[in-house]
């Protein structure tokens, strides 16, 4: 095991410009509500306070659920062009707010500030595409075989919508639910991650500078209560439709308690990405591309390449050049310039992450940098040679900086073994045989590929998966009928 970097640890917060931003209560039609029953969050990089919220529950949350009913009656009936309005209105005033934003992601999420800054800009973005969609929710004519009648149809918003997100993306994963919900007319009740909640809470302060009215945003803060809040959210009949991300065996108990009153359903879960390097790639840029997909977010991410697959015949010139590049690799407080990679969310992740590796450790695995604990929620970037598929790493997504490397011999066996899981969120490959790249992206068995291409989310494209990772389309054209039902009209007598 080669050497790492020194940690870089000595940081200080900065101040937020606009204290307004930094909010310390939940938000139910259009007041901070506070309460003496409180959770603490904490700094994942100091461990440090950061601030306390409402430990809130069932009964709070139907008091948002009520709020929103009331809230869609008049929110509704507004047109696409007002909603567009509003929707431009709050991306201008959040990209004017960009630092101040970023800051607050960076203490309570531990990424670094320059990518909270680039998380920013792109949950910003969907505000903005989904204005200009709010404009374009078309019907359409049915030509009639009945010479009296007209067939037409209309979309309409579902109702009041149920959202949950993690802490992983705690700005963008909320915009680009909530941006597509108010652009077709919907009313939201958001549950934001019990470790990232003031960005959630950023948001509906800005939103409400913006315009939008009281009750057709509200965020409701628990840790201790999280699944009665779901359970509410879930089971509560007002509640139209729910948008979940994050595990699939939580995915798959939302999907259960929703059944009831049969909702409709966005669910993004869990994945296990293989990222595939045939011997014909351009191995510089299937390096940069692995840095990119596998460390963005210190691996946190739910498409984050999980099993590295490369050809035997460039197998130790790739290893060598990644695990070069990651030895680069500087970990630290997220304020720090010098930073390149932030804490791990909490222990439990830095226990999994170690999980991981000693396991591929003790049956062959070798650990060719990085890969060590140092301390708190620090845990450096590590690349493993000698991957085989019976190490939990094959099976298990990490969500940690593990770049873990197996090697195969022919396009049959990788495309197996890629497909080998019951998850299918995103895969990635690297071939210059043009021929190829449309074999395998067609074979591949996930909801997106990236194929010489290491990012694949954008407001532009559908981003979701398939098998167990996930049913609905989020971001895109295709990212607003979640959001709505389509109803047809016979109108006869003519």
């Amino acid at each position: 095991m080669s050497a790492f970097r020194t940690i870089v640890n000595d940081t200080k917060i900065p101040k937020i410009s606009d204290p307004k931003l930094f909010r310390n209560g939940a938000y139910i039609n259009g007041e901070w509500i506070t309460s003496k029953n409180t959770f603490t969050v904490y700094d994942p990089a100091t461990d440090k306070e950061i601030g306390k919220l409402p430990e809130m529950g069932a009964d709070e949350t139907k008091k948002a659920i009520n709020a929103a009913a009331e809230a869609f009656k008049t929110w509704s009936q507004t047109t696409g062009k007002q909603r567009h309005d509003l929707l431009k209105r709050w991306y201008d005033i959040t990209l004017a707010n960009t630092d101040d934003l970023a800051t607050i992601l960076t203490w309570e999420n531990g990424k670094t500030y320059n990518e909270a800054k680039g998380e920013i800009v792109y949950g910003a973005s969907f505000f903005e595409w989904f204005a200009e969609e709010a404009v374009r929710s078309y019907g359409d004519f049915i030509p009639s075989h009945i010479p009296s009648q007209r067939f037409i149809t209309i979309k309409q918003p579902v109702g009041v919508v149920g959202i949950i997100t993690p802490w992983n993306f705690p700005n963008a994963m909320i915009t680009r639910k909530v941006g597509a919900a108010l652009a077709a007319g919907c009313t939201v009740v958001i549950k934001p991650g019990a470790e990232t909640p003031y960005s959630a809470l950023a948001l509906c302060e800005l939103a409400e500078r913006a315009g939008i009215p009281k009750g057709v945003i509200n965020v409701v803060t628990t840790e201790k209560k999280v699944a009665e809040v779901g359970k509410e959210l879930c089971t509560n009949p007002v509640v139209k439709k729910i948008s979940f991300t994050g595990s699939t065996a939580v995915g798959k108990l939302l999907m259960s308690q929703s059944a009831g009153t049969m909702k409709k359903i966005s669910m993004e879960l869990g994945g296990n990405a293989p990222f595939i390097v045939f011997d014909d790639a351009d191995i510089d840029a299937a390096v940069e591309g692995v840095l990119a997909c596998k460390f963005r977010g210190s691996g946190q991410t739910c498409v984050c390449a999980n099993r590295i697959y490369v050809q035997k015949g460039v197998y130790a010139l790739f290893a060598s050049r990644l695990a070069e590049k990651v030895g680069k690799f500087k970990v630290g407080h997220g304020f720090n310039p010098d930073t390149t990679h932030g804490p791990l969310i909490n222990n439990r992740a830095v226990d999994k992450v170690k999980r991981h590796l000693d396991d591929a450790v003790s049956k062959g695995g070798e650990v060719l940098v990085g890969g060590k604990h140092v301390g708190g929620n620090f845990f450096e970037p590590a690349v493993i040679s000698g991957m085989t598929n019976n190490m939990e790493i094959a099976r298990e997504e990490t969500f940690g900086p593990i770049a873990a490397l197996f090697e195969f011999q022919t396009e049959e066996e990788v495309i197996a073994r890629a497909n080998d899981t019951e998850f299918g969120l995103a895969a990635y490959f690297y071939s210059r045989d043009i021929g190829r790249v449309w074999r395998v992206a067609e074979r591949l068995e996930t909801g997106m590929v990236g194929a010489n291409s290491p990012i694949l989310s954008s407001c532009y494209t559908p981003f979701g998966g398939i098998k167990e990772s996930g049913v609905g389309r989020e971001g895109s054209k295709y990212g607003l009928d979640d959001y709505m039902n389509i109803k047809y009209i016979n109108m006869g007598g003519i």
